[in-house]
């Protein structure tokens, strides 16, 4: 008896289309799996007889059409994969709909461990801990170090403005899904508001930069980082900054995230920043207006999930906690900033 099609992926369509565009990519029959944690882009695990591919594919139902872009996603491991910066082979774009009913990527399958939890760490030992911590980093310093245009990148986004566009982003979205007070938040939006750093050098940034979206080895070497869906060229700071905040979990009571940076032997707060600093030759001075931002950006999305639970918009249990989440990191936002006076 052969194995349905997953949900949004039908093999027959997709191995017709492999065929015509990737001949003798696939032998034998195709079956696949859907890659469990994902809160966005679907994503699959593809097998035939012999050989391994990951697809990529929007969400199910309607997305607007800026959103889950399969093209810049394909586009910019294309013009990393031969940089030192460790991103899976890209193979095949479909921009046709009608295929399999969304544009679609096909990328090699690597392997690796995306570590999510401190438990995960924990039987590594401090030492191998410490050491994929540090790769961690360096991996940011090499993504960061890639000049654009070298790689076919430059019109990749608009860094001109980019942390005022930033700001002027979130605080609409802020708008669109505030159903409460929430004490605080207007007073970090203005302090952040002005207080704009001046950007470095824009690099091409990830988005959302953190353990468990990159893939370790058995030799605890990065093999691959992956979901680049918020990738755009911008300030290479903002990729730092997210992850510290997310390193920041246990004070703001972020229950949702990695809790990977709490295992013995990660390195510091500080050890993190220090050795981008060090490596990457960058001034991060103003780290803390930064990292505001992120708790800011975080508060945000928390607050937006809470909205839709509150209407009954949203499925599946945990979500009951997350409301109380959003003052804990207003309430730390506001502290780092005031640390600048």
């Amino acid at each position: 008896m052969s194995q349905p099609d997953p949900p949004g992926l039908d093999l027959g369509r997709l191995r017709a289309h492999l065929d015509e565009h990737r001949p003798g990519l696939a032998g034998g029959s195709l079956r696949a799996d859907v890659v469990e944690g994902g809160k966005s882009n679907l994503t699959y695990v593809v097998h035939d007889e012999t050989s391994t591919w990951v697809v990529r594919r929007p969400p199910l139902g309607h997305v607007l059409p800026t959103a889950h872009d399969m093209v810049r996603e394909f586009r910019v491991i294309s013009g990393l994969h031969p940089t030192r910066v460790p991103v899976p082979q890209p193979l095949l774009l479909c921009e046709d709909k009608d295929v399999i009913g969304a544009p679609f990527y096909v990328m090699e399958f690597v392997t690796g461990t995306p570590y999510r939890t401190a438990e995960e760490l924990i039987p590594l030992g401090e030492q191998r801990t410490a050491a994929i911590a540090d790769s961690l980093v360096d991996t940011l310093v090499e993504l960061h170090a890639v000049d654009p245009a070298s790689v076919g990148l430059s019109d990749f986004g608009r860094p001109e403005g980019f942390l005022e566009r930033q700001m002027r982003r979130w605080k609409k979205q802020l708008d669109s899904s505030r159903s409460r007070d929430l004490p605080g938040i207007e007073e970090l939006h203005d302090r952040l508001a002005s207080a704009i750093p001046v950007s470095p050098e824009p690099t091409i940034i990830h988005g959302d930069y953190r353990l468990d979206n990159v893939l370790v080895d058995s030799s605890d070497k990065i093999t691959a980082v992956l979901d680049w869906e918020m990738s755009t060229l911008g300030d290479p700071l903002t990729d730092l900054a997210l992850l510290v905040a997310y390193a920041e979990r246990s004070a703001v009571d972020l229950q949702f995230v990695s809790s990977a940076t709490t295992a013995p032997g990660y390195p510091t707060t500080d050890q993190v920043v220090a050795r981008y600093a060090e490596r990457s030759g960058r001034d991060v001075s103003a780290l803390n207006w930064y990292v505001g931002f992120a708790f800011f950006k975080l508060a945000v999305i928390l607050e937006g999930i809470y909205y839709r639970y509150s209407k009954g918009q949203t499925v599946g249990a945990g979500f009951e906690g997350v409301g109380p989440g959003v003052a804990h990191l207003v309430t730390h936002g506001n502290a780092i900033l005031k640390e600048e006076k």
